[in-house]
């Protein structure tokens, strides 16, 4: 059966530059660190999409909804509906005295930011500094591997999902509460992110959603930060 807007399902995919084969993304911890692109701060396993949030690409979002569970299929999606052709026009030529001036040593690899935006230093020859300002993935193909793992339908479990694509925190970690009589949710995370500095935003980002997705039946979120004492069985583990 096909999905629709606003179903959560939990995703699991991986995706590549068809060309090269090289790495984009991926849900899954082993291919990252396989790849040197693990990321300590991220969450890996089955991910959660809201659809016609636009959490993924649009073109391989309108493909999920005609998946079914457990389903897994291989998405090629062309530049048009990923991130555009390469625009010849976007890449600039600068003097390289322009850079010494601002006190930048520039080198190949490097970004930059000029009136034109961010970009990539291509290279540097007889004091002419070339910066591609298209995005890295301008022109190329990608493929997505997606596997549909299941729709979240209880209430609870769609929140505690939520919290953990907002928060970054893995699940186990987190307690998420849902009165439905005072239309209250309360977010329990353990305080040792406290000092987070992304995490005030993350919460406003989180409440915010929730409030937006859940507009009938959630009229309050509530944070706490839970500090508790070391058990023997914790210092253990």
């Amino acid at each position: 059966m096909p999905f629709e807007k606003g179903d959560f399902l939990l995703v699991d995919y991986t995706v590549r530059v068809k060309e090269t084969g090289n790495l984009v993304d991926t849900t899954d911890m082993n291919t990252a660190k396989q790849e040197n692109m693990y990321d300590e701060t991220r969450v890996y396993g089955p991910t959660l999409v809201v659809l016609g949030k636009g959490w993924i690409n649009q073109f391989v979002e309108e493909e999920i909804m005609k998946m079914g569970e457990g389903e897994e299929r291989t998405i090629e999606v062309p530049p048009d509906k990923a991130y555009g052709d390469r625009d010849p026009n976007k890449v600039k030529v600068y003097s390289l005295r322009e850079f010494t001036k601002r006190g930048y040593e520039v080198k190949v690899g490097d970004i930059v930011e000029t009136e034109s935006g961010r970009g990539v230093v291509k290279s540097i020859s007889g004091g002419r500094v070339v910066v591609d300002f298209n995005h890295p993935l301008a022109g190329k193909v990608l493929v997505y591997k997606v596997k549909v793992v299941r729709k979240l339908a209880d209430a609870k479990e769609k929140l505690l999902y939520l919290a953990v694509r907002h928060l970054s925190i893995p699940g186990e970690e987190l307690k998420v509460d849902f009165d439905e009589a005072s239309k209250r949710v309360t977010v329990s995370l353990p305080g040792k992110y406290i000092s987070r500095r992304d995490l005030p935003y993350a919460k406003i980002s989180l409440a915010t959603d929730i409030l937006e997705t859940f507009k009938d039946t959630v009229n309050e979120v509530v944070f706490q930060e839970v500090i508790a004492r070391k058990t023997e069985q914790s210092q253990k583990s």
